[in-house]
């Protein structure tokens, strides 16, 4: 099974084509795009939710820290300090458009 993976530039190209702009200008709004989702997810608050509508949610919540984790590779017991996660959610939207069978 081979993997497609799409980068910021090809949804760029997508949006461009759809806007009918140039790639150079879709792109630096594009990167202005994730440089705002990306300033939200890192503000300094416990919880962040990011809703977009008919997409998803993209959340960032706290992970307690953890003083027993192991580390696979050498079975050796190792400290995890407190740290933020982030989780995406799709949308209705967008799970009812991946259910469908091929």
């Amino acid at each position: 099974m081979q993997i497609k993976t799409f980068t910021k530039r090809d949804i760029a190209k997508i949006v461009g084509k759809r806007l009918d702009i140039s790639i150079r200008k879709s792109v630096i709004y594009t990167d202005e795009v994730f440089k705002a989702i990306k300033e939200l997810l890192c503000k300094d608050e416990d919880y962040i939710r990011i809703e977009v509508r008919n997409f998803g949610v993209l959340e960032c919540k706290p992970a307690k820290a953890k003083p027993k984790a192991r580390n696979p590779r050498t079975n050796e017991e190792i400290f995890v300090p407190p740290h933020k996660k982030t989780h995406f959610k799709p949308g209705k939207a967008l799970k009812t458009h991946l259910k469908k069978s091929r």
